[in-house]
């Protein structure tokens, strides 16, 4: 239940005499009745409008904060909502001028939507709903107008609803066709399985044979690369380790070469230094002796020079 406000009493239909709105609802003697129904429907009650999709479809009503000053009706159907502003914009209008504004036609249209919605289902006691418009001033043109009105609204509102939707005999017979297919599927079935399936078997088992062959073909292919790999690797092997060896050997015969060579190298350089000392020695020794004879001829170019000099000073004294 949904609530937007406090939970207020429903209101009976026949007021007491001291409720100022029974006193409104009641024609004033002396006033015809258009005039009377005029200020009935100018003066008519909020409760009314709640309690009449009540007593058609057996809904709850709840009402709004007083600010707002109206109900909501919380019914078991889902159109009720819908029945309950159509009577609200039909209750505001007063009944002098729907009187004006129905003429023969409508009679005319009351008539075939009564007669052609006698074997329609209806949704809710439309006698009840013509009384209660009766009961607030409404004639019986009037009030027969407004409920064919919201049949032709609800007959509409089921269209469209039913659009969508399928009876339990459709839903049967589709089921039933459906399961008569499944069945003659499964028939189709069978008979595959007896006889084309028994070919497919034979096929497969025959594929099955030829793949066993190929298989045991790739394996002997694969075993012979196996061993000519194995054998290549093996004799290229061998052929790297005598190369190496070889190698191996060469590069003695080198070192020992190369070894014989720096022996060569240093004997050449002992006999290069032999013989430069010894030319070095000789050096010195010739060095000594022109020392010693430049020393020897010096003195004496001296003595001769003193010699000389000490006869011109004698001559000179």
């Amino acid at each position: 239940e949904v609530s937007y406000g406090r939970l207020v009493e429903e209101p009976r239909l026949e007021p007491r005499s001291s409720d100022p709105r029974a006193r409104a609802l009641s024609p004033k003697p002396g006033r015809s009745s258009i005039t009377g129904s005029r200020d009935a429907s100018r003066s008519r009650p909020s409760f009314l409008l709640a309690d009449l999709p009540h007593r058609l479809m057996g809904a709850r009503t709840v009402i709004l904060p007083p600010a707002l000053d109206c109900r909501i009706v919380v019914g078991r159907e889902c159109h009720c909502l819908l029945l309950y502003w159509f009577v609200f914009f039909m209750l505001s209008i007063s009944p002098v001028d729907l009187s004006i504004s129905a003429g023969p036609l409508q009679v005319e249209i009351r008539r075939k939507d009564f007669t052609s919605s006698g074997s329609k289902k209806l949704y809710f006691d439309t006698h009840t709903l013509v009384c209660l418009l009766e009961e607030n001033g409404f004639t019986t043109q009037q009030a027969e107008i407004i409920v064919s009105a919201l049949v032709k609204i609800m007959d509409a509102n089921m269209e469209v609803v039913y659009k969508d939707m399928v009876t339990k005999m459709q839903q049967e017979i589709t089921l039933q066709q459906i399961m008569s297919q499944i069945a003659g599927v499964k028939k189709d079935m069978i008979i595959l399985e007896k006889s084309e399936f028994s070919t497919l078997r034979a096929e497969n088992e025959k594929i099955k044979l030829e793949l066993q062959q190929l298989k045991q073909q790739v394996m002997d292919e694969i075993v012979k690369v196996r061993s000519d790999n194995k054998l290549d690797f093996n004799l290229e092997k061998s052929r790297v380790k005598e190369l190496y060896s070889l190698n191996e050997k060469k590069l003695l015969e080198m070192r020992t070469e190369v070894m014989a060579l720096h022996a060569q190298q240093d004997r050449a350089l002992t006999q290069t230094d032999r013989k430069i000392d010894t030319e070095v020695a000789g050096l010195k020794t010739m060095l000594e002796s022109h020392k010693l004879d430049n020393i020897k001829y010096l003195a004496g170019s001296v003595f001769t020079c003193l010699t000389v000099a000490l006869g011109f000073y004698r001559l000179w004294i």
